[in-house]
């Protein structure tokens, strides 16, 4: 995933971050089990997300133990659970692809990290996509036709969000009750759509210097990568149709003890993450720094 979502953690009473870190906590040792050590590198925030929304609505007994991250100290983390494997296992699809396709769009030096990475978690990849073919299938489906939609250049920002809104939409799939994968698909879906135009959002000045595609850029006539002021209040109106649709979803839904790390996220952190894309001072931290304050805030 991309870095967008993201819980206001430090605007959390500490028994909600506290929870939050048990999770992400979770999906990291979940990850090393079922792939190994290099499949924790992809670790970040979307994809604890994520296991979030797939997990039951009680929280399972935590466990505690040593880490690579925290030799010293002990951490208490989730146990492995269902949702928490289901995470993992699409978290790494998604990672894999999402370096795939950052090969695609890159020359060959530039192209080396993405390379790497994808050659690292192959092995991964391989065994991920064997245990869930469907959702393998369909994210290799979307990206397909989002790269047709690249390459014609399709001045349609709406059709090119929807491919990365139904990928996303797809891991709940393996849901098995129909309402709660229902609210879970439309939660998704929306989401996917939010998080691809927030991140052309971002990409708009890198863009216009590399001549990359940007659906964005091309609705809106954005040459330049900079916006007006009439095209920045449209943009943020989309943008905030999204997280209204993801948050009418959300209501119809117990997620029990998750519901204020979710609610928080839906009806605080989205509004204020594309608040400063738009005001250009959203930076997301790379993923060892990210690592670093996560053990930072956990210590």
């Amino acid at each position: 995933m991309f870095g967008y979502v993201r819980p206001p953690l430090e605007a959390l009473p500490q028994q909600e971050a506290d929870r939050f870190r048990r999770a992400y906590c979770g999906l990291c040792h979940t990850l090393g089990r079922r792939y190994g050590p290099a499949a924790r590198m992809i670790l970040n925030y979307d994809f604890t997300y994520l296991a979030i929304l797939l997990s039951d609505p009680a929280e399972a007994a935590p466990c505690r133990r040593r880490c690579v991250s925290s030799p010293i100290r002990p951490r208490d983390y989730q146990p492995a659970t269902p949702a928490l494997e289901l995470a993992a296992d699409e978290s790494v699809i998604l990672a894999w692809w999402q370096l795939r396709d950052g090969v695609a769009d890159h020359g060959f030096w530039k192209g080396l990290g993405y390379r790497g990475g994808a050659a690292a978690l192959g092995p991964a990849y391989r065994r991920a996509a064997a245990a869930r073919p469907d959702f393998d299938a369909r994210v290799r489906r979307q990206l397909a036709a989002l790269a047709d939609l690249e390459k014609a250049r399709c001045p349609s920002m709406d059709a090119a969000a929807d491919t990365f809104a139904q990928l996303l939409a797809a891991a709940a799939a393996d849901v098995t009750d129909p309402v709660r994968r229902r609210v879970l698909e439309q939660m998704l879906y929306h989401l996917g759509r939010w998080v691809y135009l927030i991140d052309a959002a971002d990409d708009l000045e890198k863009d216009a210097a590399s001549g990359n595609y940007n659906p964005v850029a091309l609705r809106y006539g954005l040459t330049d990568g900079k916006w007006d002021e009439k095209s920045r209040q449209a943009f943020a109106r989309t943008l905030d149709h999204s997280v209204h649709m993801i948050a009418t979803a959300f209501e119809l839904w117990d997620f029990g003890v998750w519901r204020p790390l979710l609610e928080s996220t839906v009806y605080t952190a989205l509004f204020a993450v594309g608040r400063a894309v738009l005001e250009g001072t959203f930076h997301r931290p790379p993923p060892r720094e990210q690592r670093k304050k996560h053990k930072k805030e956990t210590t």
